[in-house]
C-alpha cells in the first residue's frame, strides 16, 4: 500500500489572516480610507483561502485548524457584507453599538481558542492572544465611540496580523530546509517531556 504524506495547509490559512489582518488595521490605524483592495482581499484571501485551509485541516483530523480557519474566514466573508450589504440597499447599516457586540462575541471566541493553543508553540499562542486583545480593543472603541482606541487597535491589529505571517513564513521555510530557520517556540508540553527524559547536566542536551 502506498502512503502519501498530506500537505500542510496551515500557512495559506496563517497568510489569508495575516496579510488581510495587516492591511485592514493599516487603515484601522488612519493610513488610509477603506477601499476595494481591503474588500478584495477580505473576501478572497482572508475569507475563501481560509475557509479551504479549514476544510483541507478536516482531511488532516486537526479540530482545532478546522474550526479556527473556517470560522476566520467566515468572519472576514461576514465584515464584507457588513460593510457591502447598506451599500446595495440590500440591509440597513450595522450600529456602533450592535457592531461592538459583534466584534465582542468575536473575541470570546477567539479567547477560548487561545485557550486551545496553550499546548502549542509560542507563535501560535502569540496570534491568539493578540488577536484576542484587537477584538477588546475594537470592540470597546465602538461601544464607547473612542476614536482614540480604535486606533490603537490598528496598530495592535498590525503585530497581530504581521505574527501570523511570520508564524506562515515560519513553518514554510522550516519544513522546505528540514531545519529550525525562523523560530516558533518549542510548545510548552515538548519542553517539559525534553526536560523530564533529558536533563539539563547529561550529554543528550549536547
Amino acid at each position: 500500500m502506498h502512503s502519501n504524506k498530506l500537505a500542510n495547509p496551515g500557512p495559506l490559512g496563517l497568510m489569508g489572516f495575516g496579510m488581510t489582518t495587516v492591511l485592514l488595521n493599516l487603515h484601522n490605524a488612519g493610513f488610509f480610507p477603506m477601499n476595494a483592495a481591503i474588500i478584495s482581499m477580505g473576501i478572497f484571501f482572508g475569507g475563501l483561502a481560509q475557509i479551504l485551509a479549514g476544510l483541507l485541516e478536516y482531511k488532516k483530523g486537526n479540530t482545532f485548524g478546522l474550526t479556527a480557519f473556517t470560522a476566520y474566514g467566515c468572519f472576514w466573508l461576514s465584515l464584507v457584507g457588513i460593510l457591502l450589504l447598506p451599500a446595495m440597499g440590500l440591509a440597513s447599516a450595522t450600529d456602533p453599538l450592535v457592531l461592538g457586540i459583534w466584534l465582542a462575541l468575536w473575541g470570546v471566541f477567539t479567547l477560548f481558542m487561545f485557550f486551545g493553543t496553550l499546548r502549542a508553540n509560542r507563535a501560535l499562542q502569540f496570534v491568539f492572544a493578540s488577536l484576542t486583545v484587537l477584538f477588546a480593543l475594537l470592540a470597546f472603541g465602538n461601544l464607547t465611540g473612542r476614536a482614540g482606541v480604535l486606533t490603537l487597535a490598528g496598530y495592535e491589529g498590525i503585530l497581530c496580523g504581521a505574527s501570523a505571517i511570520y508564524l506562515a513564513m515560519a513553518e514554510v521555510i522550516n519544513e522546505q530546509l528540514g531545519r529550525t530557520v525562523l523560530p516558533t517556540g518549542e510548545p510548552m508540553a515538548a519542553a517539559r517531556a525534553q526536560k523530564a527524559l533529558c536533563p539539563a547536566d547529561e550529554s543528550c542536551r549536547a
